[in-house]
């Protein structure tokens, strides 16, 4: 089902990810030869959202932005902007300052990509502020042999993965096998946040 314009909202002043996020769209949907009326219909996102992203004037939901990111065979985290890793090195170092953050226009939701070096080894790290009372919705399936390992910081998390609902508490950690529909959940009056690993198998 297509969705409305209402699944998106401006974006915020100072936070350039409206702009980042859409030239990286358009880009790989170039590179894929699509049109943006075959990236509408694969990522159920309407074309006229899609024009209004790839222009930087929107900035789209949690939920709009991974659907667009599956459509193009690409992680969340490259669309964001993930920071190229070194070439050479034993260490890498990203300062708190630098990280690429996606913030949900709608509820306040942030995704925070926290690898040094994302893509090495085939992982990544991912550190997320729920708000109290706020859900990302189901989130689409990824491709199959993608795992997700995640700790929660601080609140009360409740995972909905496949039909089933896990509520997880300060300090519990879960692992679960990503390639089926999922969703994260604050139900409480507090703030929740936590970190997530997110691997690949190839």
């Amino acid at each position: 089902m297509v969705e409305k314009d209402a699944d998106v909202a401006g974006p915020q002043h100072g936070d350039d990810l409206a702009g980042a996020f859409g030239v990286n769209v358009r880009r790989r949907r170039e590179e894929a030869g699509l049109t943006l009326e075959q990236l509408s219909a694969k990522a159920s996102v309407s074309r006229a959202m899609l024009s209004k992203v790839e222009r930087g004037e929107k900035s789209p939901t949690i939920g709009v932005a991974s659907r667009i990111a599956h459509a193009l065979d690409a992680s969340l985290s490259d669309l964001i902007g993930a920071p190229a890793g070194a070439a050479s090195g034993v260490a890498v170092v990203m300062r708190k300052g630098h990280r690429p953050v996606f913030r949900d226009p709608e509820t306040g939701f942030e995704r925070h990509m926290v690898s040094a070096a994302p893509g090495a080894g085939g992982a990544e790290m991912v550190f997320h502020h729920l708000p109290a009372q706020v859900s990302t919705g189901l989130l689409p399936a990824y491709p199959p042999g993608t795992e997700k390992q995640l700790v929660v910081l601080e609140g009360t998390l409740t995972v909905a993965i496949g039909g089933i609902n896990e509520t997880l508490e300060t300090g519990d950690s879960l692992f679960f096998q990503a390639d089926a529909d999922h969703g994260f959940a604050n139900r409480t009056n507090a703030p929740c946040e936590y970190i997530m690993f997110i691997s690949r198998r190839t």
